[in-house]
């Protein structure tokens, strides 16, 4: 079963378009996302230094959409699963909110790349709250805007490894991040020339989904064309798994499909 199909609850995961999401609340967050001038701006400007400048993947519009259907794709195959959420809990807000947060956090969580790709989560934090501060108040009262602000940039900076997540819905966001993976990511530093290690295992990534596991709420299979995509799953997958809060939950498995006798590597499993 794919991102593409049922996840055994009638609902339906398009890798390459927004998320459908039962709650009314998070999708007038994402419709109004989707209309806002500034956020899309951001979306497009917030690639030029990654890939103009440095030949690094795609962190921009596309980038984000994936990361935002995929985060909250997790988030339904873990509420399905059982799983119990904290970050809008514990600050008091309703069940809703915690699809709100991970769709914002999704959307804004690499905006700072428009300052640079070095360092960029820690740019990501004063622009997102300004956008934050400007749209909240259209949906919350006060005292709510501060918090679901609050436990936004939260996942935001929590996306980079550095910094561990203290909530179920930081690490959603940031593994979700890491799932976006598949060779399309890296077409355009690829055909400018790109051949860092980040370009070249991008497209050894065929096809990335997400189902219901056995045992564990969610099972994510990643289909490789040769070795180099070890790299993407051991290494990048991996550190974003690693003190996410998700580690016991989420099952990884990567086949390299590629029909060779002499394959290095034929299946590896987190």
């Amino acid at each position: 079963m794919s991102d593409a199909d049922s996840a055994g609850d009638g609902r339906v995961y398009d890798p390459d378009a927004d998320h459908a999401f039962p709650d009314d609340r998070v999708n007038e967050i994402l419709s109004f996302l989707a209309d806002d001038a500034e956020i899309q701006a951001y979306l497009d400007a917030q690639n030029v230094n990654p890939v103009t400048r440095k030949r690094y993947n795609d962190h921009g519009r596309k980038h984000v959409s994936i990361v935002r259907n995929r985060a909250l794709c997790l988030y339904d195959l873990l509420k399905a699963g059982g799983v119990a959420f904290n970050g809008a809990t514990e600050q008091g807000l309703d069940e809703a909110d915690e699809a709100v947060i991970v769709a914002l956090a999704a959307t804004l969580h690499d905006i700072g790349h428009v300052v640079h790709r070095d360092e960029h989560p820690y740019y990501s934090i004063p622009l997102a709250a300004d956008v934050l501060d400007r749209i909240l108040p259209s949906f919350y009262d006060t005292p709510d805007s501060v918090r679901v602000k609050g436990e936004t940039l939260h996942a935001i900076l929590c996306h980079h490894v550095e910094e561990d997540p203290l909530t179920i819905e930081a690490g959603v966001v940031r593994v979700a991040d890491a799932l976006d993976m598949e060779q399309g990511r890296s077409r355009i530093p690829y055909e400018k020339g790109g051949r860092g290690i980040n370009t070249v295992s991008s497209q050894a990534i065929k096809r990335v989904t997400l189902e219901p596991g056995d045992g564990k709420p969610v099972l994510v299979e990643i289909e490789m064309t040769n070795a180099a995509g070890v790299y993407q799953v051991d290494n990048l997958l991996k550190a974003k798994l690693r003190d996410s809060g998700l580690e016991d939950l989420v099952r990884i498995v990567a086949v390299n499909v590629q029909e060779e006798t002499d394959r290095i590597v034929e299946r590896i499993e987190l």
